[in-house]
């Protein structure tokens, strides 16, 4: 074994890890910055489900899905921040899956308006295949735990 490497440790799976984590940060990074087409192709290759049982596939779908529901600010943006938390990643290498679940708590603040606030509180599921050689969403599942003010990020009623 060379030196300075961990028995056990396989770097194709840290590697797997890293690029399913990027692509769950990569999410929140987009969503933030109201990069809608951004954020839909993400889930090219997936659909994206809420509690009430919902789906939506497709990058066309949710792109017009969210550029309906999210409000963008002036500044082009969503004034949020998509915080992801608590993240477990399990992979099958082999089959070329993989499935993560986390934490999610959105915080908003319009100047003037709302105040710094947590929003949304809930979970995230997550399932991801390998796609020409690249790690890709299949499938997310949005729960949620928590609900605050939402009447400035989103463009109807949200209830449980």
């Amino acid at each position: 074994m060379p030196a300075g490497v961990t028995p056990g440790y396989d770097a194709t799976m840290t590697d797997a890890r890293h690029e399913i984590e990027k692509l769950i940060f990569t999410y929140a990074e987009r969503m933030d910055a109201g990069d809608i087409d951004g954020v839909a192709a993400l889930f090219e290759h997936a659909s994206v489900a809420n509690d009430k049982g919902e789906v939506v596939t497709g990058t066309e779908a949710l792109a017009t899905r969210w550029r309906k529901s999210v409000i963008i600010h002036p500044d082009g943006t969503p004034r949020t921040r998509h915080v992801t938390t608590n993240l477990v990643v399990d992979l099958d290498e082999g089959a070329g899956t993989a499935t993560a679940r986390s934490y999610v708590t959105v915080f908003q603040e319009v100047e003037g308006v709302l105040p710094l606030q947590p929003i949304f509180a809930g979970t995230y599921d997550d399932r991801f295949a390998r796609v020409d050689g690249r790690w890709r969403f299949t499938a997310r599942h949005k729960g949620t735990h928590s609900l605050g003010d939402l009447s400035h990020h989103i463009s109807y009623v949200v209830t449980r």
